[in-house]
């Protein structure tokens, strides 16, 4: 009897498994598109930090059916996320792609660019350069990183400057706005029709935000503007979308939490070591990636904390 439980619960444990080890070991991401509002639809990531058990796809991305073509937002971690991208896009709609947009300079906002290579792909000037600057090391740390997911992945940077402003494409008015803080360019995509905003890099949501390459003044200047003007829906480029409702607030609090516990510790002459002991509140202990990416947060942003609490003695 015993012996025939023991079985049993081992089969449930392997049914759970399942689907993971075999999409892991045949490289399928199981894409599915969610439609988040009319014609909108947004491609969920993994909570959780680059692994090769998620194949490095741990972004959202998205795509609008305009009724004058698809516009997709960014491509994901590797050729193949990118393949797998269009393919679902092509079972969502027959409408052809007619554009790409790029978001920021991260990885798995445009490796996946190689799917898409008959298709004009839009970023920002300073989104650019920072793709040309850091692409090589881009590739290098995620086939590092998702090994055999990653296999014939190679950076194919966007081919049109993104220009602020406004437009309409088929149905759909689209405004373009660049902000900063997340990057030294953060483009945001809203839909004024859908009522959808696209907030990539900015907002975060129940997951800690990645900081390589922050400005914390000038990122929580960009969420106060997209508290200001939020839509009815926003997309966090990270993080779950069933509470995105409250990734704004989410994000500034952490932030802002950073902040003042992280000036708090540098003027008491704390070291990083130190600051890595120090209690983290335990909503923030509860988002997705905590015990990896706060980790780096410390590493990326505690000297500038250190280096101004000597400049003021």
């Amino acid at each position: 009897m015993l012996r025939t439980l023991a079985i049993a619960m081992l089969l449930v444990a392997l049914c759970g498994l399942a689907p993971a080890v075999f999409a892991q070991a045949a490289l399928d991401y199981r894409l599915q598109a969610r439609a988040v509002a009319p014609d909108v639809y947004v491609v969920e990531g993994a909570q959780a930090d680059f692994a090769p058990a998620n194949g490095c796809n741990i972004i959202n991305t998205g795509f609008i059916v305009t009724g004058a073509g698809v516009v997709v937002v960014d491509t994901g971690p590797s050729k193949r996320y990118g393949e797998q991208l269009r393919v679902l896009i092509e079972r969502t709609t027959r409408e052809a792609i007619v554009r790409v947009v790029h978001l920021n300079l991260h990885p798995d906002y445009f490796l996946g660019s190689q799917a898409f290579a008959d298709v004009p792909r839009y970023a920002t000037a300073i989104t650019r350069a920072g793709m040309r600057r850091e692409a090589a090391a881009y590739e290098d740390n995620l086939y590092r990183l998702c090994g055999d997911w990653m296999k014939g992945t190679e950076a194919l940077l966007p081919d049109h400057d993104a220009v602020p402003g406004s437009e309409r494409i088929g149905r759909h008015e689209l405004e373009w706005r660049e902000l900063s803080g997340h990057t030294a360019s953060d483009l945001v995509l809203i839909d004024r029709t859908a009522g959808v905003t696209f907030a990539g890099g900015l907002v975060f949501s129940a997951r800690i935000p990645t900081t390589p390459h922050a400005e914390l003044p000038a990122w929580q200047q960009s969420l106060a503007w997209l508290a200001a003007h939020r839509t009815a829906v926003v997309v966090p480029s990270h993080g779950s979308l069933a509470v995105a409702d409250a990734a704004i607030d989410g994000t500034q609090r952490y932030l802002a939490w950073i902040d003042g516990a992280f000036r708090r510790a540098a003027e008491q002459g704390l070291d990083m070591n130190d600051v890595l002991r120090l209690p983290v509140p335990a909503e923030f202990r509860q988002w997705a990636a905590f015990d990896t990416e706060y980790v780096r947060n410390v590493a990326h942003l505690y000297p500038r904390y250190e280096q101004a609490a000597l400049n003021s003695r």
